[in-house]
């Protein structure tokens, strides 16, 4: 064998193997091979922080086949994802697999298509160890906090699965930062004023909203002065003051990088950012479409960079005149100026191939495939597109002195709306209805004044968009750490999800006073945000990544020494976590507990009352036998199984994981198989034409309707 390129996953390799040929053999690493221990902290504080890298458990298989095929190459290609974790792993596959430098060769694809992908083999490079050694830090560092820290917060408050980060704790530490903002808040009255005016020249009526006087903008903050401007204006005429006609131009936002794509993905679709990047890793690795085999559809999805090459550009220009018009593109190509400070590595998330549109690829593509395609693919030919053009009109009405505004606007040219509208987390409330044709000195009569006392509120709890946009603008983590951060802090229930919004745990509260007492620089915004620039100058080869290890660790250790002293025998209790359930026994407000297998619920009278109740997790989708909900159970065995949350009433369970989509046939709620990776629907109504019978699904197959068998191995083998 001459050619061996080695890539990550199997579906990457599929891709690549496509577009290579038979000189080529690609095969997969499946992810990391070689890291840090798990059993022990894995760096060496005496020698100045050597790690200590070994071979992943459960990789040995793989670990030897490679080993065969890299010996009998005569050149090893080692084309891992194009960042600082690709390249770390290119580099520990050589050192793993005795790879000698003549024989190793560095090949990275922004995205998988013929093109680059034969232009990446044809121009190979050599390791880049400053990426390298940006990652070498980042991983120390976290080890060494991770390490460190977490058996103090297990002594102290006794739970063995706590842990602290480096960047996890500062995100929940905004978190809680923002639930204090709330209740510290104190509200402030202030009144809404409207005016409905009649025209007197003509027919028609519009509503106005108060402004101020004299010109100048005022706010109304009790009820007297409610009172007192209808006092004023109530038997006296309008006036139109000003008439105010334009048009304004909307310029379409950028295309995507990471921290965006989670945003929307995460606003219009209801996908955690976990999940958006492992769909976009899906749809960047290759899909299987139609009479083209498989077809990597979008560019690399870790970036922060908004450069687009110009052939894309050209390829969108072309696809906007011909499918929408020459009116609908601005005549030259739009380029967008990326944020001081972001690494510029890599394009903005595109799709490979602007003809593939969403729609001509649909049935190829799984239900979240496709909506986040389309997502990105809108996105990014709106950025290439004509301004929308909208026809306002403000109008400014006075009496006694005191103005009423009313303002309207619509849509004059749509431009790049015609393919993508942007959303906002908070809409605004001005009035939106049409106005009259009013000419400036018109007399108006008031018909009535509707008033309405409210109060500011206070911030708004963090969702995981704005929370993953606050981190980007505070310089807190890269690409490739928003999701994993989100992750860590919901899976350790540091921070809960209320809805859509993220609420701090008494638990994650109880963690951050900790850390703000004992580690402000851990928790510290600027000193979080300073080291993420300091790893991206080692990465330029600006400075040495032992030094900042050094550096940091002599105040971390002191910090962690004064800890120890000062909380040397104290045992931190957490507060309980309140619910609304009411316990069936005694009446107390039920609190929520962690047990073997999760989270339930407990009365808080323990010992004197005992009673306890599963924490209902409800799924997308209704129940294929009679419609009710699914609930997400786990049996005796610690087993995940979907019920029916009628129970024996209708018999209903399932292996099989729900989802929101219903089949295009029955209209029946479809199932996939649980796990990581790509996992298709499919319909498990027998009577529908759609329907995939069980011994193709995936899983050994499984009897249905009936409850998950529990008994034990000797008592099913007596049966037997």
């Amino acid at each position: 064998m001459a050619k061996l390129v080695i890539v990550e996953s199997p579906a990457k390799a599929k891709t690549i193997e496509k577009y290579l040929g038979s000189d080529y053999k690609v095969t997969a690493s499946m992810g990391h091979l070689r890291d840090l221990p798990r059993s022990t902290i894995g760096v060496d504080v005496e020698r100045d922080f050597e790690p200590e890298y070994i071979p992943v458990k459960g990789r040995e298989k793989i670990i030897s086949e490679l080993k065969k095929s890299a010996k009998s190459a005569d050149t090893v290609y080692l084309a891992t994802d194009p960042d600082r974790e690709g390249e770390a792993i290119s580099w520990h596959l050589k050192e793993l697999l005795n790879i000698p430098d003549d024989k190793a060769r560095r090949v990275t694809f922004n995205e998988i298509t013929k093109k680059v992908v034969r232009d990446s083999i044809d121009a190979p490079r050599s390791i880049d160890m400053d990426l390298v050694n940006a990652q070498q830090a980042r991983r120390v560092l976290d080890r060494l906090v991770g390490y460190k820290l977490s058996p103090l917060l297990w002594r102290k408050m006794g739970r063995p699965k706590l842990s602290a980060g480096r960047v996890q704790s500062v995100a929940t530490r905004m978190v809680v930062d923002r639930e204090n903002e709330i209740r510290a808040f104190q509200p402030e009255e202030f009144w809404q004023l409207d005016v409905v005016l009649d025209r007197l020249s003509a027919e028609g009526s519009f509503r106005a909203r108060y402004y101020g006087r004299d010109g100048k903008k005022q706010e109304l903050h009790s009820e007297e002065e409610v009172n007192a401007v209808v006092a004023a204006v109530q038997d006296q005429p309008f006036t139109v003051q000003s008439v105010k006609r334009g048009e304004t131009p909307r310029t379409p936002s950028p295309p995507f990088i990471t921290s965006t794509l989670q945003q929307e993905a995460s606003r219009r679709l209801g996908m955690t950012p976990a999940r958006t990047m492992s769909i976009a890793q899906q749809l960047y690795e290759g899909i299987d479409i139609t009479d083209q085999g498989t077809v990597g559809l979008i560019t690399y999805m870790r970036t922060d960079s908004l450069r687009i090459s110009d052939e894309a550009m050209a390829a969108a220009g072309s696809f906007i005149v011909s499918h929408f018009g020459k009116e609908y593109y601005p005549g030259t190509p739009r380029r967008f100026r990326t944020r001081a400070g972001a690494q510029d590595a890599h394009e903005a998330i595109r799709p490979s191939n602007v003809l593939l549109t969403p729609e001509s690829i649909k049935k190829d593509l799984t239900g979240e495939q496709y909506r986040l395609y389309r997502l990105i693919w809108g996105r990014f030919v709106a950025s290439q597109m004509a301004k929308a053009v909208y026809d306002s009109v403000v109008v400014d009405t006075a009496c006694a002195g005191h103005v009423f505004q009313a303002k309207y606007s619509e849509i004059k040219f749509p431009g790049y709306t015609a393919v993508y509208e942007d959303t906002r987390d908070d809409e605004s409330e001005e009035i939106r209805n049409p106005l009259p044709n009013l000419t400036e000195g018109e007399a108006l009569k008031p018909q009535q004044f509707d008033r309405e006392q409210r109060f500011t509120q206070p911030p708004s709890r963090y969702t995981e968009a704005s929370l993953i946009r606050a981190l980007e603008e505070k310089g807190i983590g890269r690409p490739s750490t928003y999701a994993p951060t989100i992750s860590t802090i919901t899976s350790r229930e540091y921070v809960a999800k209320d809805g859509r919004y993220l609420k701090p745990t008494p638990l994650g509260e109880t963690v951050n006073n900790l850390m703000c007492d004992y580690f402000r620089d851990i928790v510290d915004l600027k000193f979080t945000a300073n080291m993420e620039d300091t790893l991206d100058e080692i990465e330029s080869g600006k400075k040495e990544w032992k030094q900042i290890i050094r550096s940091f660790y002599g105040n971390f250790d002191k910090e962690l020494t004064d800890a120890e002293k000062a909380l040397d025998g104290v045992r931190i209790k957490v507060p309980d976590e309140e619910s609304d359930e009411v316990c069936d026994v005694c009446g107390r407000k039920m609190v929520v507990k962690n047990g073997r297998f999760g989270r339930f619920l407990a009365c808080p009278g323990f010992p004197e009352c005992t009673f306890t109740k599963p924490i209902v997790v409800e799924m997308p989708g209704k129940c294929p036998k009679c419609g009710s909900r699914i609930l997400k159970r786990t049996s005796k065995n610690g087993y995940t199984y979907y019920a029916c949350e009628r129970g024996q009433e209708c018999g209903f369970m399932s292996w099989y994981v729900p989802v929101k989509d219903n089949c295009p046939e029955c209209g029946k709620t479809m199932f996939k198989l649980s796990g990581k990776g790509q996992r298709k629907p499919f319909c498990i109504n027998e009577s529908c034409p759609n329907f995939l019978p069980e011994d193709k699904r995936g899983y050994k197959k499984k009897t249905t309707g009936t409850k998950p068998d529990t008994k034990t191995k000797s008592t099913r083998k007596a049966a037997k």
